[in-house]
């Protein structure tokens, strides 16, 4: 692929097209499981989406070994020198087994005292607590995989894990049906049924993504099983020095965001089922959003690994301005059409009609949230991982954390209160990074990694 003389807009559809279509469907297939699970009633629903925030606080740690792996396989790819991003792989794939393998324990064991702090009620408790512990003994799986994953994207090959996520949701769709119904003589597992199709499709998953590191030749990068694994320390530095405060970023995301939904899991059972659904048809706007931060990221770091400073700048203006398109297009289309998509998920027309003002008032966020994303992979490619941090730390918790709980528990704002404060926290985001961004003082990161 040569930067120099092919269009730019090309170049970035070559990066973004197969993570956009990887995204959103996965996004259009955790829709799916969730309407599976909603066909079993608003407790169903919550059960499961109480487990949502603490299971990313839990994988927070792995974006410090995923954004520091992506930008460094950029840099190594970008300077012609590929034996030194494979380099990079197999130390993210050493520290994601071992630290993979010690999330997956902690969740099993604090499955219980975890729903129990996220306001699990009598009627979602049982629920909640075995399909968290059933997900948690899979999340090593997801840990690899998304380590795996990682590494392409930051080489640009994201045609390679679009098929293997495709093919393994696919997969999790058709465990659904069988495991939560009881069809084809299988056994109706319900909420529980759910958890197991989720982990075995993980874990085809990164089968499939250590076929293609070890067995294919699709791939730039190449693995051997008699290569040096043991810990290097100088790459494992710099994977954590460009990845820790992504890693923070995440926990205080995540962290937030747990208590954003402890917040909303006070208005009730129904409230927080709309609230769920809410979240869930969000991801329609996020796929997109992730996938042009992907680009940002690959080409971002790829011009600045062959030192091409102004390339760097002028990717990461135009991804920007094509996620702006597409998150207007998404606004209308959750503007016009947020009842009928809510009602797809539940029967019950309250829920339906809460969940509808959900996605109306998401709808203001989205420009905002395109800026966010696009900019912040940009500032990630370069290595400059502390204003991502800032403007998370700033955003959530003002706005998720303080000034939703005033919205809702001393204004009783209900639902539309904690949105509101959603949509003041991603134009407070989208604002630090722009600024940081505009400054240019991101393109000289990289030599501070050393």
């Amino acid at each position: 692929m040569n930067l120099d003389f092919r269009p730019v807009w090309k170049e970035i559809m070559v990066i973004t097209l197969p993570a956009f279509i990887e995204l959103v469907m996965s996004t259009l297939f955790g829709m799916i499981d969730m309407v599976m699970v909603g066909r079993l009633g608003p407790a169903a629903i919550t059960a499961v989406g109480l487990t949502n925030q603490p299971f990313m606080l839990l994988l927070a740690i792995f974006a410090a070994v995923n954004i520091g792996t992506t930008t460094l396989v950029a840099w190594q790819i970008g300077a012609g020198k590929p034996e030194k991003a494979e380099a990079v792989t197999r130390q993210a794939l050493v520290i994601s087994f071992v630290l993979g393998t010690v999330v997956s324990g902690i969740g099993v064991f604090l499955a219980p005292a975890i729903v129990g702090f996220m306001g699990a009620e009598s009627d979602t408790f049982a629920d909640a607590t075995i399909y968290f512990q059933i997900v948690a003994a899979g999340l090593l799986f997801q840990v690899i995989n998304m380590g795996i994953t990682a590494a392409l994207r930051g080489a640009g090959e994201t045609k390679i894990p679009m098929l293997y996520n495709v093919g393994s949701n696919l997969f999790n769709v058709f465990g659904n049906y069988v495991l939560i119904y009881g069809k084809l003589g299988f056994p109706r597992w319900e909420v529980a049924g759910a958890a197991v199709s989720t982990t075995v499709s993980r874990l085809l998953a990164c089968l499939a993504g250590l076929f293609v590191l070890y067995c294919s030749r699709y791939s730039v990068i190449h693995l051997k099983l008699k290569d040096d694994y043991r810990l290097h320390r100088p790459t494992v530095k710099r994977i954590f020095t460009i990845g820790l405060p992504a890693a923070l970023e995440q926990f205080i995301l995540h962290g937030g965001l747990m208590i954003f939904a402890k917040t909303v899991s006070t208005l009730g059972t129904l409230k927080f089922a709309a609230h769920q659904i809410g979240l869930n048809i969000s991801g329609l706007s996020f796929a997109p959003s992730t996938a042009f931060s992907v680009a940002s990221t690959t080409l971002v770091g790829q011009s600045l690994g062959a030192e091409k400073e102004e390339q760097a700048a002028n990717y990461a203006m135009i991804v920007h301005k094509i996620a702006l398109v597409v998150a207007v297009f998404n606004a209308v289309l959750f503007i016009l059409f947020s009842y009928p998509m809510a009602r797809i998920y539940t029967s019950d027309p309250a829920v339906a009609a809460a969940a509808g003002m959900v996605l109306k008032i998401l709808a203001l966020a989205l420009p905002g949230q395109s800026t966010q994303f696009a900019l912040a992979g940009a500032l990630r490619g370069a290595g400059d991982t502390m204003y991502p941090l800032y403007a998370s730390a700033l955003g959530i918790w003002v706005f998720r954390v303080v000034v939703a709980y005033i919205f809702v528990r001393i204004f009783h704002w209900g639902l539309a209160g904690a949105w509101v404060a959603f949509v003041m926290d991603q134009y407070t985001r989208s604002a630090v990074v722009y600024f940081r961004f505009r400054s240019g003082k991101w393109k000289h990161a990289r030599f501070r990694v050393g």
